[in-house]
């Protein structure tokens, strides 16, 4: 009987130690999946990290983007990643001489488009911990901010893909440089090659290289290209904004010696074309043909 009883004990020891061992080594319950971003609202969570937005990006780890208004005032903003929240959005009314720091919000953490007209300027930013994307608007040269329409900002590039207007649509390619979306049309500059779209239709591959930065006067693109022959530093060419096939060419118009492994970015407001190169922003009067000094 005693043995019996010392038989059953040992039993029942090994169960607890095998119970034990199992709770040790079980998968643990890692909660509900987060929600993706949307547009428009404002989310809470855990911060989470989130890719830089590449917009005019180029090989640097912070975007730049440029909006110009006219020859003596324009708008320009940096951003990382969500998680390092390292927001910029200037004003500049002399020509690029001095910039002025415009007040986001504290809950902007990145800013993924941007566009200034005589009548306001437009962001379209990620916001809290999960960096929710919405449109936000100033008419006050950004002492306020009120909610935007969608696509005021022009076109987005986040981490879910471009955002044109109210839609998000896939990138046609990884890592895009820029991007811009007109009334009727939209162009992507990629590593190799532009896209280019007419409403939703399909994206038309133009295997021209090197675009760096898009800006658009009236019927014409306005490109910021590298690495070709005749310059040694950004080359501006324009390309027709409609019709476009595989086969369309670009012009050339003129060359800005800057650095070309820094992020850029372009606008243009009439003959008035800006570049900004690293730590320098450049004005051209002639369409991009001939540059003054450098700004910082």
């Amino acid at each position: 009987m005693g043995v019996a009883v010392v038989v059953v004990a040992l039993v029942v020891i090994d169960v607890l130690l095998v119970a034990l061992a199992l709770a040790h080594t079980a998968p643990q319950d890692e909660g509900e999946p987060r929600p993706a971003p949307t547009f428009g609202t404002t989310q809470s969570g855990t911060p989470t990290s989130r890719p830089s937005a590449s917009a005019t990006g180029g090989a640097g780890s912070a975007s730049h983007l440029l909006s110009a208004v006219d020859g003596r005032e324009a708008w320009r903003a940096s951003s990382t990643s969500c998680d390092v929240s390292q927001v910029v959005l200037e004003r500049t009314t002399d020509g690029g001489g001095d910039w002025q720091s415009v007040d986001l919000g504290g809950d902007v953490r990145t800013i993924d488009a941007l566009r200034a007209t005589s009548d306001g300027v437009s962001v379209l930013v990620g916001v809290g911990d999960e960096c929710a994307t919405e449109v936000r608007t100033s008419t006050d040269d950004g002492a306020t901010w009120t909610p935007g329409e969608p696509g005021a900002a022009g076109a987005g590039i986040t981490e879910q893909g471009l955002v044109l207007g109210d839609a998000l649509v896939p990138s046609p390619c990884e890592e895009p440089s820029d991007a811009f979306r007109g009334t009727t049309t939209t162009l992507v500059a990629c590593t190799d090659k532009l896209d280019w779209r007419s409403g939703a239709g399909a994206w038309v591959d133009v295997p021209v290289d090197g675009v760096r930065a898009i800006a658009v006067d009236g019927g014409e693109y306005t490109l910021a290209r590298i690495g070709t022959a005749t310059c040694d530093g950004v080359q501006i060419e324009t390309m027709p904004a409609s019709g476009v096939t595989a086969a369309t060419a670009t012009t050339p118009i003129g060359c800005n010696d800057v650095p070309t492994d820094v992020p850029i970015a372009l606008d243009r407001s009439g003959q008035d074309v800006w570049m900004w190169a690293g730590d320098r922003v450049d004005v051209s009067s002639d369409g991009g043909a001939t540059w003054s000094g450098s700004r910082s």
